[in-house]
């Protein structure tokens, strides 16, 4: 098995309504996540079988499911939230987890993002 095969999904926008700040919590915002997934794409690769790998689809919704579901105070929570679903779901050995919000509201000029990233290994 190759430690450097990963599966990317990256950009993926939704809108929650994730944050500390009330207004978040009534307002919501964007979030943009990316996220990659570590396992063995040999078998696939040579198979050309989807069951040998991981469907890009289900990862999708359960991003989808976590970031458009009940709010977290904190994109770190966000975050675990989405690793601990894919590994839970998924034949991955490990994740990580970037989740961003390019519109955080802190007070001054911010011409970049607020994110954190995660990696997360099965036990």
């Amino acid at each position: 098995m190759s430690a450097d095969d990963r599966i990317l999904l990256t950009g993926l926008t939704f809108y929650g309504y994730h944050g500390a700040n009330p207004e978040e919590r009534v307002q919501g915002q964007r979030f943009v996540v990316d996220v990659w997934l570590r396992l063995d794409l040999q078998p696939a690769g040579q198979s050309d079988d989807l069951s040998q790998t991981v469907n890009y689809s289900q990862v999708y919704r359960v991003i989808h499911d976590v970031v458009e579901g009940p709010p977290c105070n904190l994109i770190e929570a966000v975050a675990e939230r989405i690793a601990m679903a894919i590994l839970g779901q998924t034949a991955a050995r490990s994740v990580g987890v970037r989740v961003s919000k390019p519109w955080a509201p802190i007070k001054g000029m911010v011409t970049g993002e607020v994110a954190v990233e995660i990696e997360r290994c099965r036990d």
